[in-house]
């Protein structure tokens, strides 16, 4: 039948939101209406017709998850919010020592606060899949990516559109980040898997790898024939300011929201539970298996409970999470270098398999610590091939009492190094050898000994290759200086030509160094030239992390980053700044910094205070190495705000939370999760919560962010 455009329009409207209606009582309410046959019918006469009417195609058509052209990469996305990784815990045990360290910094919280508040926890089974965050503007999807390393993602974009689950329009026209989980159901995996095998291609080892796989294909479609799902969990962003509530558009798109349950105005919930409820009611996919537990002995309960069924399930679990509910403890709590602290996985036991340990060997990384590594015989665990376990110290291999050819049970849980955890000494044949750690360094031949109070072993040749080695793989890598094509072997390469010898030679090389070794032709060589000339201006706390303090992680970095002018007094903008001020700094003065501990203080010290660290530092500087410090912004004095109290919500557009933070204490200041009498300034940002009802009942001092910079920047 030809249709005049009039009824082209009207028609594609009307089978865009039939589709969208049968697409979310399918996936995400599973309670399909429909056979695919008429869905498949429906999708394809739409299809046809903005084919041939493109103007009338509308922006969340349900074709668009068709997949559209393949590309040639990935881009890279830099996350709006950081995205956190959940600290682990394996047993009961460790579960209460969590809780009590939570409860411990509650109550001090609450101390300070004169105020009492119950803890509830929600908890939630945890999905084994590829983690997705998705981006939504006046409802409208328009873009997706992988966590990445928490900072930078994949843009995934096109892929994310081909899962029915996630909506391509919400139910309300806000500004969204939405956070959760890409998986791949076990029946699935088993149809895929078959026909990997009928073509003679590799199987998946397990669904969350298959998700993983499928997410990153290059062509859409691909991703489209693997019926990928989802579950969402976490909000990370809402913003609802527009349209102008006095508009019609407005008043219509409230109807809606009250006809899902929203009940008006969108604003960010004030607990986990209230979150999932949103999510659902603006049309995500939500597991529908959470539960609030007021007390440890209900979160084990919980717990115990899905540790049983978990495999009768279409998609992957390996835990629960656990999060405190009420959003204003969360943000009192706030977060450590890596994770969160208000909330834990609780990981089931990990896969445990048998094997026998074949040889045990030695190795050497940066510290100069040896340690021992059991040769396996090569057995699957927990979807993967291991070959090797560490074995930690020699006191490890005491408590085992492990021989090399010992059948033993090791244990892989996710990404974690396999480890050996147990002996089976009823196998043993009389043939097994025992193990010595050798009291020379297997590579240098230079000394090695147990230091005072430490379990390890250390070669104590400071000049020793594998050391050298470790630590130029160390300061290279991606969370260092990042030097893109300068790889493990590379580094090796390099240092058995003697062409670096130390991390400071790398920014001398020159292409002629570099062309008559193999591995290299002209191209290769002037790549690395070139990635080694865009290393050299690199922010401070990567360069830090890079130098390889011992004790001093990227979360010690970014402490020594936000605090380092507090403790110098004095203005650091340069490495000639760090040069000069940093071997002046006690122990006692880094310990200062809240979240610095005493081995910490102590090892920057010692690293700074060694001459030939110093000289390092400046043939760095002299090669054109230079720092960006990015947090010195804030031109404080030590007592600016002494005495004076913030509370912050809502969401600040140049600061993270714990920047604005940090300026405040940097200052002088303190900072509180809830509102009082005592409450000097609530700093409101985008999308307040109920702080910012409290403060105008308690007629406290509300400010923007910009009257925020001007009181917390300013020399006076």
């Amino acid at each position: 039948m030809n249709l005049t455009a009039e009824q082209a329009k009207n028609r594609i409207k009307k089978l865009s939101e039939e589709i969208n209606k049968l697409r979310y009582e399918y996936h995400v309410l599973d309670k399909p209406d429909v056979t695919d046959e008429i869905y498949d019918s429906l999708t394809e006469e739409l299809r046809k017709l903005e084919e041939k009417f493109p103007a009338f195609k509308l922006s969340d058509s349900p074709t668009q998850r068709i997949g559209g052209r393949p590309l040639q990469k990935f881009k890279k996305i830099r996350h709006q919010v950081r995205q956190w990784s959940f600290d682990d815990v394996f047993s009961f045990e460790e579960l209460k020592k969590w809780e009590e360290k939570v409860e411990r910094m509650i109550k001090k919280e609450q101390e300070s606060e004169n105020k009492k508040q119950n803890i509830e926890y929600c908890c939630e089974v945890k999905i084994d899949g590829l983690k997705i965050i998705l981006i939504y503007e006046n409802g409208v999807f328009v873009r997706g990516a992988t966590r990445g390393d928490g900072v930078i993602g994949e843009d995934v974009t096109e892929n994310l559109k081909t899962i029915q689950s996630i909506p391509l329009k919400l139910s309300a026209p806000i500004d969204l980040v939405a956070v959760g989980e890409c998986w791949l159901s076990k029946s699935e995996l088993e149809r895929i898997n078959e026909a990997r095998k009928k073509k003679g291609e590799p199987l998946f080892a397990n669904s969350r790898n298959a998700a993983a796989g499928s997410i990153r294909q290059l062509d859409p479609k691909i991703a489209a024939s693997r019926k990928l799902d989802s579950f969402i969990y976490d909000i990370d962003y809402i913003n609802f300011s527009k349209p102008h509530p006095a508009s019609a558009k407005a008043e219509s798109t409230l109807s809606l929201i009250k006809e899902r349950g929203l009940g008006g105005e969108v604003k960010m919930p004030e607990t986990q539970m209230e979150e999932l409820e949103l999510l659902k009611n603006l049309g995500f996919k939500v597991n529908k298996n959470y539960k609030l537990c007021r007390k440890i002995e209900e979160i084990q309960e919980f717990y115990e409970g899905w540790a049983k069924k978990k495999d009768n399930q279409e998609y992957g679990i390996d835990g629960i999470v656990i999060k405190i509910n009420s959003r204003v403890i969360q943000e009192a709590l706030g977060y450590t270098g890596k994770s969160p602290r208000w909330g834990v996985a609780y990981k089931f036991p990990a896969e445990k398999v048998t094997t026998v340990v074949e040889d045990i060997k030695v190795q050497v990384g940066r510290t100069g610590a040896l340690t021992p590594v059991a040769y396996l015989r090569p057995v699957l665990v927990a979807g993967s091939t291991v070959s090797r376990a560490t074995l930690h110290n020699e006191d490890e291999i005491k408590r085992l009492d492990l021989k090399i050819g010992d059948t033993v049970v090791i244990h892989k849980a996710g990404d974690v190094i396999p480890e050996v955890v147990e002996v089976l000494e009823k196998l043993r044949s009389g043939k097994e050898k025992n193990f010595h750690m050798p009291r020379v360094c297997p590579i240098c031949g230079g000394e090695a000994a147990r230091r005072k109070g430490e379990a390890a072993t250390y070669c104590l040749n400071k000049k020793c290759f594998a050391i050298e080695l470790e630590n130029m793989i160390h300061f290279v890598s991606k969370k260092g200086f990042n030097i893109d094509g300068l790889g493990e072997k590379i580094v090796e390469q390099l240092m058995n030509e003697g062409l670096v010898s130390n991390v400071a030679d790398i920014f001398e090389l020159k292409k002629g160094d570099l062309e008559p070794l193999e591995r290299f032709a002209e191209k290769s060589a002037d790549n690395l030239i070139s990635s080694i000339k865009n290393s050299k201006t690199i922010e401070f706390p990567k360069f830090l992390y890079a130098l390889g303090i011992r004790f001093v992680g990227e979360g010690t970095a970014l402490l020594v980053t936000r605090n380092m002018e507090k403790v110098t007094r004095r203005k650091i903008t340069t490495l000639d700044n760090i040069i000069n001020f940093f071997p002046e700094i006690k122990a006692e003065e880094w310990r200062s910094i809240k979240g610095i501990g005493e081995k910490s203080a102590e090892s920057l010290v010692q690293w700074f205070s060694k001459e030939e660290n110093l000289n390092l530092l400046k043939k760095m500087q002299e090669l054109g190495v230079n720092i960006e410090i990015q947090n010195t912004r804030n031109k404080t004095q030590d007592t600016k705000l002494q005495g004076k109290t913030f509370v912050l919500t809502g969401e600040l557009k140049n600061w993270t939370r714990d920047e604005a933070k940090d300026m405040i204490r940097s200052a002088g200041g303190d900072v509180s999760g809830s509102v009082s009498k005592k409450t000097d300034y609530v700093v409101a940002g985008e999308n307040p919560g109920s702080k910012y009802k409290n403060a105008q009942e308690l007629k406290v001092k509300i400010i923007n962010e910009e009257e925020f910079e001007k009181i917390v920047l300013s020399d006076k």
